[in-house]
Parts: structure tokens; C-alpha cells; sequence
């Protein structure tokens, strides 16, 4: 096999073991694609120096407006917490025929978890755990989904790694699911978004 040969066919494992190329979901700019959730006592949503800012409101966020995969996807984001002490990056996304939340900061600023899993949400089930978000401060975070199997990465160390065979996967009830069939929230608390992109698996 000659040097072409060679370059054409690691190019091709690269691709094959990395997954498809990411997509990104944000211009920077605009909203485009995306709609303010019909949350009540929301706050205002605007883009500002390359960032989605979500303001401060009871519960204030941004919904997908077209299709989205419902499993072998991943998902990435940076946010910062601008304002407030309550979660600021609360993404939801699609699990197979249901949807869940991924909860960065909540329950008065350091619970990391999914909501729900067997009715429990994420300060009670399994996946909860303990952070200290620093205000001002970019995270990154990562979001994979598998038909059994969802995993978060903080800043590249991850944070949830749960099997979901057999389990019962939703959303805790209330308005979250505004947020279907992707979206991000923020709970009495200004976040900044940037960055945000997909890519099947």
C-alpha cells in the first residue's frame, strides 16, 4: 500500500473510531433553531458576545425546535453560572421513547444528577452526586446517550455513567417538559451557553 493508501485508510479509522463529525447548534449570533420554553415566571433569553444568556426567572430556558436522535448521540456545551446559586446548566435530551434531565448545580448550587430515574430525581437516585460550581466560570460538559447506557463528562471527568436496562427513565413532573425534545434551563439563576454541538455515535 503506498503513502496515499496509508493516509486515506488511518483517515478512515480516525473517522470510524471517533463517530461522525460534530454539528454544531448554536451560530453564536442568533437563536436560530431554538425557541424561548413557555416556562411561567421565566426570565428573558438573549444572545450576548457569542453566548445564549438564560435570565434570571423561576424556571428559564431554550427549546429545540426541529428533530433530534433519540439514542447514539453525544451532546456537548460549555455554561457558566453568571448569577443565583440554584442549577444553570439543566440539559434535556431523548432517551430511546422517553426523555430525561441532566441537572448541573441544583438543590442550592452542587447537585449533580438525572432526573428522574425509577421516579427518583437527581438529588435521590444514583447518579446524584457533589460539585462546587465556581461563579463566572466555563464548564464543559459532555452528553453521550446509548440505548442502554447515558454518560456525562464535567470539564472531561465523568460524572454519570449509568446502565438504564430495565429502568424507568422520565422527567420529573412539573414544567420540564417544555423543555422536549431538547433543551437547556436554568433555575432562578442568569447562565451563559456557547458552543453547543451534536454528533450521532
Amino acid at each position: 500500500m503506498n503513502w496515499i493508501g496509508r493516509i486515506l485508510l488511518a483517515g478512515a479509522m480516525t473517522c470510524c473510531a471517533f463517530g461522525a463529525e460534530w454539528i454544531s447548534l448554536f451560530d453564536g449570533k442568533t437563536l436560530e433553531g431554538w425557541k424561548e420554553a413557555p416556562f411561567r415566571r421565566r426570565g428573558e433569553v438573549r444572545v450576548k458576545d457569542g453566548m445564549i444568556v438564560i435570565g434570571k426567572g423561576h424556571l428559564t430556558g431554550i427549546t429545540w425546535k426541529g428533530e433530534f436522535p433519540k439514542a447514539g448521540y453525544e451532546i456537548r456545551f460549555e455554561a457558566a453560572r453568571l448569577e443565583g446559586s440554584d442549577f444553570f446548566a439543566g440539559i434535556t435530551f431523548p432517551v430511546n421513547d422517553s426523555h430525561c434531565s441532566w441537572i448541573n448545580g441544583g438543590w442550592g448550587g452542587t447537585v449533580v444528577g438525572l432526573s428522574s430515574l425509577d421516579g427518583d430525581d437527581a438529588s435521590e437516585n444514583d447518579t446524584s452526586t457533589v460539585r462546587e460550581f465556581v461563579q463566572g466560570r466555563w464548564y464543559a460538559f459532555r452528553l453521550e446517550v446509548t440505548k442502554n447506557r447515558i454518560r456525562g463528562w464535567i470539564d472531561e471527568s465523568l460524572v454519570i455513567d449509568a446502565d438504564i436496562t430495565g429502568r424507568r427513565v422520565e422527567l420529573r413532573p412539573g414544567e420540564i417538559d417544555l423543555n422536549v425534545p431538547l433543551g437547556f434551563a436554568a433555575y432562578s439563576t442568569v447562565a451563559g451557553l456557547r458552543k453547543i454541538e451534536y454528533r450521532r455515535l
